[in-house]
């Protein structure tokens, strides 16, 4: 049996137990050495929260059987992609697959916040009126079905290695949970982390009511794409402990912290205003 054969029958697997064994390691560390005081009732948001995930997942399994690892395994057997074309060295395929995804990544995410109609989906990540694990994998059902969708075609392009794909896919789980937690990373780590990887203390300037902060730091995990393109904010104006987490206009905790709310979300407001071209928040413009 092939390394690929291996890989496609225990994707699920591995990508479940790399799951749950980060959710875990950050929860006890949000126990131990949180950043901030939470604001609303964790058992809500945690039991709301993680229904969105499962919901997601099953809907996700039910359209997208193979998920993007069956995806690069069809490219691969019709040739498809760039790395399927040419000759390329196998470790080189698989660091230069994971970086490109990852760049795609961040230029999704840039996208959900400039189009409108995106924007709506977005704001249900954006909504959590806390910055916890259990926020780096809240996402409307609609968006994740867009971003899988984006992950097909960038994999028919691209022809990654089948390896490569579950490399991605764990590591961008993974550092999702890392730089969404209530975590508090000595100053002088954290500064050197984020030459490598996003911090906690980097994204959570992204998850800022101040729109012009939230149209920052959109990179989830490697963080040099903000420093090229200049979307890069080094700390919130109101420091980690006393900012405030969310959007202005969404902050009934029925509303944002509940599952039928979230599912909801993106049909409620006004369109006439999204997050990234209001570069100066004025109170009562409608987000």
């Amino acid at each position: 049996m092939s390394i690929n054969e291996i890989i496609l029958q225990n994707e699920m697997v591995i990508r479940l137990g790399f799951f749950f064994g980060v959710f875990a390691i950050m929860a006890i560390w949000e126990v131990v050495a949180p950043r901030r005081v939470l604001t609303v009732s964790k058992a809500v948001r945690w039991a709301n929260n993680l229904g969105l995930v499962f919901l997601n997942s099953f809907i996700l399994r039910l359209i997208f059987p193979a998920a993007a690892v069956g995806m690069a395994a069809f490219a691969s057997n019709q040739g498809w992609g760039i790395f399927n074309y040419y000759e390329v060295p196998p470790l080189l395929a698989v660091i230069a697959s994971v970086v490109i995804m990852d760049f795609v990544i961040y230029m999704q995410h840039v996208m959900v916040h400039a189009v409108p109609v995106l924007w709506r989906l977005h704001r249900v990540h954006h909504a959590d009126l806390d910055f916890d694990v259990t926020t780096g994998a809240r996402f409307h059902t609609l968006e994740i079905i867009l971003s899988m969708l984006i992950k097909f075609a960038t994999i028919a392009v691209l022809g990654p290695p089948i390896v490569a794909v579950v490399i991605f896919e764990v590591v961008l789980n993974a550092t999702a949970m890392f730089n969404h937690s209530n975590v508090r990373l000595p100053i002088g780590l954290d500064r050197v982390l984020r030459w490598i990887v996003v911090t906690p203390d980097m994204h959570r300037v992204h998850h800022s009511v101040e729109d012009d902060e939230a149209n920052s730091n959109f990179g989830f995990n490697l963080p040099w794409w903000d420093r090229l393109f200049g979307t890069y904010r080094d700390q919130p104006r109101a420091g980690h402990e006393n900012m405030r987490i969310g959007i202005h206009t969404y902050r009934d905790p029925k509303v944002v912290s509940w599952l039928h709310g979230m599912l909801w979300l993106p049909f409620v407001g006004k369109i006439s205003s999204y997050a990234i071209n209001r570069r100066q928040w004025s109170d009562g413009d409608e987000q």
